[in-house]
């Protein structure tokens, strides 16, 4: 009895184990083929759409946050009418024809001046009041100082106007500290790392453009990093945040946020040729602006270094090639008195690199000098004659220096050009009048008599695609002093196309000279 139950037993187990595994099996086979099916399927798979909903929300979300700490500026100034109408006299060609036909109110004659308006933004940072804007929207062009009067008004109260008073002002920047006493608490945005943000990034633009205030728009942060006038002296400490949010005059000092609420840049200036947005903006960013904020609210002012350098800030390969480098800044010139020439500083130096930090470009040059302290010292590391050297550089006032520099023009001479201009450089030459010579000699501290006068440009020629201008003066050709067209004719006939050729010129300016240096590949 016993042993028929074991058999039976036996029996069920087996069948238990081949149905289990039979199943196990049918499972496996079931879900390799449905693995396979999906691999080797063509179908295309739909994507999610994202949800504008979320997006919309977020845009709203961080427009109720920014809006009340920005304020809407508008700014008035006296201008005076000359007795020939608008401007001073000869300035205006149709100022005649205004006073002849219109009068402004005045008893027996036009007025003698008018209120010119203009409309902007800023963005309160400080609950006390103070009031980040831009530079152009509180000062003059011409005469360079602050408008008449400043007026604020806070976001929802379009009824009640603050006089606001000017704490500090940097012209380099293009930023601006204002100051009103709202006699409460006022709603203060926050900055941001602009350094942080990227391309693609979503940012919104606040403001008031064309006085319609608190208009927000939105875009993305199309680029980082921008100069657009890279070879104007005031756009040298500027680097924009590019952004396609829409951006229009009344925007300017009004915050580019982020998606945080946090102020990232300065709204700034637009690229358009209609005097509108075209989809192309520009803002300071944040980095920059925090510590030019900090600096006008502690001073009233903003103190930046310079060693008195100039230099040609653009990437130029044939230029450092030419003078034995593949990274660094050629100077052009050093002005006299300045601590680079008490260093020992030459006209060809090559600066590689400032404190360890090498150096690719003007800019980086002028960012690292100019945020040192003044009187303190760089360590510059130098290419002279194919020659690594070091040199340590007093840092000075930048505005002291510039207040040595003499701005005023002075006419050329008048000299007869060729018939011709020409040979592989595209230009011709003459020798240099005996009272130019001397005036060349003394202003670059030359041992003897060097250069030739400019007297003719071939237009699309290789020294116009090098900006040499008529009145230049050729000092020297890959490193060939010229004192007379003789030389220069020499020099000329030993050069190829597919060969570097550098030229230092020397352009009068007043009763002085600037030095540059201008390279390209000739072909």
């Amino acid at each position: 009895m016993q042993s028929r139950m074991r058999r039976y037993v036996t029996v069920l187990a087996v069948f238990s184990a081949l149905g289990f595994g039979i199943a196990i099996g049918a499972f496996i086979s079931h879900g390799a083929h449905a693995v396979r099916s999906v691999n080797t399927s063509a179908e295309p798979q739909p994507l999610a759409d994202p949800s504008p909903v979320e997006l919309s929300n977020s845009f709203a979300r961080v427009a109720q946050q920014i809006e009340p700490a920005v304020v809407n500026i508008t700014t008035e100034t006296t201008v005076r009418i000359s007795g020939r109408g608008f401007g001073s006299q000869g300035q205006e060609p149709l100022g005649d024809l205004f006073n002849r036909f219109f009068n402004f109110g005045k008893p027996g004659g036009p007025l003698d001046h008018y209120q010119r308006r203009s409309l902007g933004s800023g963005v309160i940072l400080d609950p006390r009041g103070y009031v980040l804007t831009n530079y152009h929207v509180v000062m003059q062009r011409d005469p360079n100082k602050p408008v008449d009067r400043i007026e604020v008004y806070l976001h929802g109260d379009e009824a009640t106007h603050y006089r606001a008073r000017i704490i500090g002002a940097d012209k380099w920047t293009d930023l601006a500290v204002i100051k009103i006493d709202a006699g409460k608490k006022l709603e203060a945005a926050q900055f941001g790392d602009s350094s942080a943000a990227k391309v693609g990034d979503w940012v919104l633009a606040v403001g008031s453009p064309f006085g319609l205030e608190s208009t927000v728009t939105a875009g993305i942060i199309s680029a980082k990093g921008r100069e657009i006038r890279p070879d104007g002296m005031e756009d040298q400490f500027k680097r924009y945040i590019q952004t396609d949010a829409a951006i229009n005059p009344g925007n300017s000092g009004g915050p580019l946020v982020n998606m945080a609420g946090q102020v990232i840049g300065i709204n700034t200036a637009i690229a358009t040729n209609q005097g509108s947005n075209d989809g192309v903006g520009f803002a300071i960013p944040s980095d920059t602006a925090h510590a030019i904020y900090n600096s006008l609210v502690s001073s009233g002012k903003v103190e930046r270094g310079a060693i008195g350098v100039s230099f040609l800030d653009q990437s130029n390969p044939a230029l450092l090639r030419s003078f034995g480098a593949n990274h660094g800044v050629v100077v052009q010139s050093i002005e006299p008195g300045s601590p680079a020439e008490r260093a020992g500083l030459k006209m060809g130096d090559v600066i590689l690199s400032v404190n360890g930090q090498a150096i690719n470009s003007g800019s980086d040059l002028v960012e690292i000098v100019s945020q040192s302290k003044i009187g303190s010292y760089v360590k510059l590391e130098i290419l002279r004659d194919g020659k690594p050297l070091t040199a340590p550089v007093e840092v000075a006032d930048r505005n002291a220096i510039l207040a040595q520099q003499q701005t005023s023009q002075i006419p050329g001479n008048e000299r007869s050009a060729p018939e011709e201009a020409g040979g592989v450089l595209g230009m011709s030459v003459d020798n240099l009048p005996a009272a130019q010579a001397s005036l060349l000699l003394r202003s670059l501290h030359l041992p003897k008599q060097q250069g030739v006068l400019v007297t003719d440009v071939v237009p699309e020629g290789f020294a116009a695609e090098l900006s040499v201008r008529s009145g230049d003066v050729i000092l020297s050709v890959n490193h060939q002093p010229v004192a007379s067209v003789d030389d220069f004719a020499r020099v000329q006939r030993t050069l190829r196309p597919g060969q570097d050729v550098l030229l230092l010129v020397a352009r009068q300016t007043g009763q002085t000279f600037t030095t540059m240096f201008l390279a390209d590949t000739l072909h």
